[in-house]
C-alpha cells in the first residue's frame, strides 16, 4: 500500500530547480508520483515503503543538488525547524544584500563611471602593474562577492556538478564573468583604457539577494491565510477532572496541554478564549465567532446540545462541551490539511510554465554566448561584450515564470478559505471559470433545509398522534430534511416510540421499515406505485399546497396518511441566481421533489428551467445530457445525495459544514449552506484566471523583451545599453512583480461579502 510523505525542500531557487528535484524523486525506485512546490519549497511524494523510504527520497534530492530533511516531529535532532531556519536565513540575506549595495556605491565610483574621471586627473597610477587603488577594489570586491553570494556560488556549483543549470549558474557565471575580467584589467592595465566592473558584481549580488528578500515577504504574505489557521488552536485547555479526594462527583478545572485531552473528555471555555477541540455544548449559553472558519460575520448561539468548533471564539458566556474530536481530526485541521493541499497543486495553466522553464536556462546561456560572439566580431570591442553578455546573464529571469501561476494559486486558495469556500486545487479552479450552467439542487441547498410539518392526514381509521409515533419511529433513523420535520413535529408534541427495525433508505424515493412485525414505507408518490399501494385517485388529484411536499406513509401495505412539509427560500437564493445570470451563466433547478413544490421555489429564485421527481440516476443523465450539447456544467447539493450527480458535472459544489467536510465529494465545498457561496466561488476562480494570465504574459514579455535590451538591440540606434546593475534590478523586480499582482487577490472582494 503507497505511503505519502511531504518533505521541506532547501536550495530551491527558481522553477529549474523545482524541475531537477521532481525529476530526480519520479526517477527514484519505488516513487509512484512526486510533485514538488516551489512556493512551500516542499515535495510531496507518494512511495511504496516496501521499495524505498524518507531517507532514500531524501538521499535522490540531495544526490540531484539540493537538501531535504525530515517533517518535523520525525526528526530526531535538535536542529531549528525549516521554519526557522528561513527566518534566519531571510535576516542574513537582507544584511548581505544591503552590505553588497552599500559597498558597491564608492567601488562604482572609484572602479566604474568615476574611474575614466579618475584616470584623466593622474593616468599614471592606473599604469603601474599594482596599482594599489585597484588592488583595493579587486580584494574588497572578491571577498565581498563571496561572502553575500556564497549561497549562490554553491548552488551554481552544485548543479555543475551535476550537470544541470539553474537560476543561480546565470547570476553566477554573470558576476564570475564580469570579476574575471575585471581582476584581468587590474592586474594587466595595458594603456589603462580597460574598464573594470567591480561596482557591478556587487550591485548585482545586492539586487538579486534584496530582491530575494523580498520575494521570501511576498510569498509569506501568499501563505498567510493558511498559516493563520494552523494558528487559531489553543495550545491547552480547561478540562474537568475527577479529584479522588472527596465524595464521588467532585471535579476540579485543569489546565493541561492538548495533547492530553481525550474524546469524551469535558472541557471548559470561558467567555474570549478560544475552542481546543470539537465537541457538543453540556450546558451554558453563548454567542460563538464563527467567521474564520466558514466565514460567516454574524455570532452565532450556542447552548445545550449545540456544536463547537476549535478555533472559535466563545464571546460571553461561559459553556461547558464533551469532546467529540481533537487535534487532527477537527474541522479546523481538516480545513487547514485541504486548503494546503490545494495550494500545492498544480494547475493546468502552469503546464505551459513548466515546459518554458525546463529549457530556460539553456537557451538563454546560447543567447549569452551569441551576445558574447556578436559584440567581439560586429563592434571589436571586449568591454562591450563583457558588459552585454553578463547583462543578458543576469536579466533572464526563470523565476517569474516558475511562480506565475502557483502564486496566484496559493493566494486564491487562501482567500477562499477565509470566505467559507474551499476550492480543492488548480484544476478545479480553471474549471470553474469556463461555466455555462449551474445546476442547484432544491431542499437544502436553495432551501433552509429545515422544512415543517404544515398538515398532517391520517387515512383508514389512523389518529394524527399514532401516525406521526410511526412516522418518527421510521425516519428517526435518516437525515433528510422531511425526516427532520416528522421527528421534531413529534418530539414537540411530547410523543415517544420504540426504535424501528430494518430501516432501508431508498435512495430518491423514501425509506421503508419494520415496526412490530409489520412493513412500513415513508415517501413519495412514485414509491407506492412501485410497491403497488392502492391510493384513491381523490387524493392523488388533490395537489398539496404551492410549495409543500408530500410525504406518504404506508403501514402493512396499506396507505396510512401523509404530511405536507414547507420549506423556506434561503434569503440570498434570488440575487445569488440573478447574479449568476448576469454573468453569463444559466441556471437550473435539478430536484427530486414534486414538480408542485418545486415551482413555487424555483420561481421565487428567479429560476425558469426546473426538472423535478428525479432521482439520483436521473441528474446524472441530465448534467451528461448538457454535457453532450457541448456545455460546461456545475452541479450544487448536499455532497451526499447528490454525491453522483457532484461527480459527474464539470465541477462539483457541496455545500455543508461538519465534521465529515473532508468527505464531501465536490471540487469545491462551501462551509456554509448558502447559495452565495456558489457566487463567490465563481467570482474568485474567474479573479485568480485574470491573475494568472497577467502574471504570464509579464513573465514571458518581460524575458521577450529584457533579453534583447541586455543584449544591445537599442544600440546600433540610440547608442544606449543596458548595464549589468541594471539588468539585475529589473530580475529582482521581475519575480517581486509576479508575487505583488498575485497578492492583490489577498483583498479581493466578494459578491456576497459579509
Amino acid at each position: 500500500m503507497a505511503e505519502s510523505i511531504v518533505l521541506p525542500v532547501l536550495g530551491m531557487t527558481c522553477a529549474a530547480c523545482q524541475h531537477h528535484v521532481e525529476e530526480a524523486l519520479q526517477a527514484s525506485a519505488g516513487v509512484a508520483s512526486a510533485h514538488v512546490d516551489l512556493m512551500r519549497h516542499r515535495a510531496t511524494v507518494e512511495f511504496d515503503p516496501g521499495v524505498t523510504g524518507p531517507e532514500r527520497l531524501i538521499q535522490a534530492i540531495r544526490d540531484s543538488g539540493y537538501d531535504a530533511v525530515l517533517p518535523r516531529g520525525e526528526a530526531a535532532s535538535a536542529e531549528p525547524s525549516v521554519e526557522d531556519k528561513g527566518g534566519l536565513k531571510a535576516a542574513a540575506t537582507i544584511v548581505a544584500g544591503a552590505a553588497a549595495m552599500l559597498f558597491s556605491m564608492p567601488l562604482g565610483a572609484m572602479g566604474g563611471a568615476g574611474d575614466r574621471a579618475l584616470m584623466s586627473l593622474i593616468p599614471w597610477l592606473y599604469r603601474l602593474p599594482q596599482t594599489p587603488l585597484r588592488c583595493t577594489l579587486l580584494v574588497t570586491t572578491g571577498a565581498l562577492a563571496v561572502w553575500a553570494g556564497r549561497g549562490i556560488y554553491l548552488s551554481a556549483w552544485k548543479a555543475l556538478l551535476h550537470r544541470e543549470t539553474n537560476m543561480n549558474t546565470l547570476v553566477s557565471l554573470g558576476t564570475g564573468v564580469a570579476f574575471a575580467y575585471s581582476a584581468a584589467v587590474t592586474i594587466e592595465p595595458g594603456d589603462g583604457s580597460g574598464n573594470v566592473y567591480f561596482d557591478s558584481v556587487l550591485m548585482i549580488l545586492g539586487f538579486l539577494l534584496l530582491g530575494k528578500w523580498l520575494e521570501a515577504r511576498a510569498r509569506h504574505g501568499a501563505l498567510a491565510a493558511v498559516d493563520a489557521l494552523a494558528q487559531l488552536q489553543p495550545s491547552t485547555a480547561r478540562v474537568r477532572r475527577e479529584t479522588g479526594t472527596e465524595s464521588k462527583g467532585s471535579f476540579a478545572e485543569v489546565v493541561v496541554p492538548l495533547a492530553e485531552v481525550r474524546v469524551n473528555d469535558v472541557v471548559v471555555v470561558l467567555p474570549g478564549e478560544r475552542f481546543p477541540v470539537d465537541g457538543l455544548v453540556e450546558s451554558g449559553r453563548s454567542t460563538v465567532d464563527e467567521s474564520m472558519l466558514t466565514g460567516e460575520s454574524r455570532p452565532v448561539e450556542r447552548t445545550a446540545g449545540d456544536r463547537v468548533l476549535a478555533g472559535t471564539v466563545n464571546y460571553d458566556g461561559a459553556l461547558i462541551c464533551r469532546v467529540g474530536s481533537v487535534g487532527g481530526e477537527t474541522t479546523m485541521s481538516q480545513i487547514a490539511r485541504l486548503v494546503e493541499q490545494a495550494q500545492g497543486s498544480r494547475a493546468p495553466m502552469e503546464r505551459l510554465a513548466d515546459r518554458a522553464s525546463a529549457v530556460f536556462v539553456p537557451v538563454v546561456l546560447g543567447l549569452a554566448l551569441a551576445t558574447f560572439a556578436g559584440w567581439l566580431l560586429l563592434a571589436h570591442s571586449l568591454p562591450l561584450a563583457i558588459a552585454n553578455t553578463v547583462a543578458v546573464l543576469v536579466i533572464a529571469c526563470p523565476c517569474a515564470m516558475g511562480l506565475a501561476v502557483p502564486a496566484a494559486l496559493t493566494v486564491a486558495i487562501g482567500r477562499g478559505a477565509q470566505l467559507g469556500v474551499l476550492i480543492k486545487g488548480g484544476e478545479a479552479l480553471e474549471r470553474l471559470t469556463s461555466l455555462d450552467v449551474v445546476a442547484m439542487d432544491k431542499t437544502g441547498t436553495l432551501t433552509l433545509g429545515t422544512p415543517e410539518l404544515a398538515e398532517i392526514v391520517p387515512l383508514n381509521g389512523w389518529t394524527r398522534d399514532d401516525l406521526l409515533r410511526r412516522a418518527a419511529a421510521v425516519e428517526d433513523h435518516s437525515t433528510h430534511p422531511l425526516a427532520f420535520a416528522v421527528v421534531s413535529r413529534a418530539k414537540a408534541l411530547g410523543l415517544t416510540w420504540q426504535p424501528a427495525a430494518n430501516v432501508q433508505v431508498l435512495s430518491g424515493r423514501g425509506i421503508a421499515a419494520e415496526i412490530d412485525g409489520k412493513r412500513c414505507l415513508l415517501g413519495n408518490l412514485a414509491m407506492f406505485e412501485e410497491e403497488s399501494v392502492p391510493v384513491p385517485e381523490s387524493l392523488i388529484a388533490a395537489s398539496p399546497a404551492a410549495g409543500a411536499t408530500r410525504l406518504w406513509m404506508t403501514f402493512d401495505d396499506r396507505a396510512a396518511g401523509y404530511f405536507d412539509a414547507i420549506d423556506t427560500l434561503r434569503p440570498t437564493a434570488a440575487a445569488s441566481v440573478r447574479w449568476l445570470q448576469q454573468n453569463g451563466v444559466e441556471v437550473r433547478m435539478l430536484t427530486g421533489d414534486t414538480a408542485d413544490a418545486a415551482g413555487p421555489i424555483a420561481a421565487a429564485a428567479g429560476i425558469s428551467e426546473v426538472e423535478a421527481g428525479l432521482l439520483p440516476a436521473d441528474k446524472v443523465g441530465r448534467i451528461r445530457a448538457l454535457q453532450d450539447a457541448g456545455k460546461r456544467v456545475a452541479m450544487v447539493g448536499d455532497g451526499i445525495n447528490d454525491a453522483a450527480a457532484l461527480a459527474q458535472a464539470n465541477a462539483g459544489i457541496a455545500m455543508g459544514a461538519g465534521a465529515a467536510i473532508a468527505q464531501e465529494a465536490g471540487d469545491v465545498l462551501l462551509l456554509t449552506s448558502d447559495p452565495s457561496g456558489v457566487c463567490n466561488t465563481v467570482g474568485l476562480a474567474r479573479a485568480t484566471v485574470r491573475i494568472m494570465r497577467q502574471n504570464l504574459i509579464w513573465a514571458a514579455g518581460y524575458n521577450v523583451i529584457g533579453i534583447p535590451l541586455a543584449a544591445g538591440a537599442l544600440y546600433p540606434v540610440f547608442h544606449v545599453t543596458l548595464t549589468p546593475w541594471m539588468a539585475a534590478a529589473a530580475m529582482a523586480f521581475s519575480s517581486v512583480s509576479v508575487l505583488g499582482n498575485s497578492l492583490r487577490l489577498r483583498g479581493w472582494r466578494a459578491p456576497f461579502a459579509r
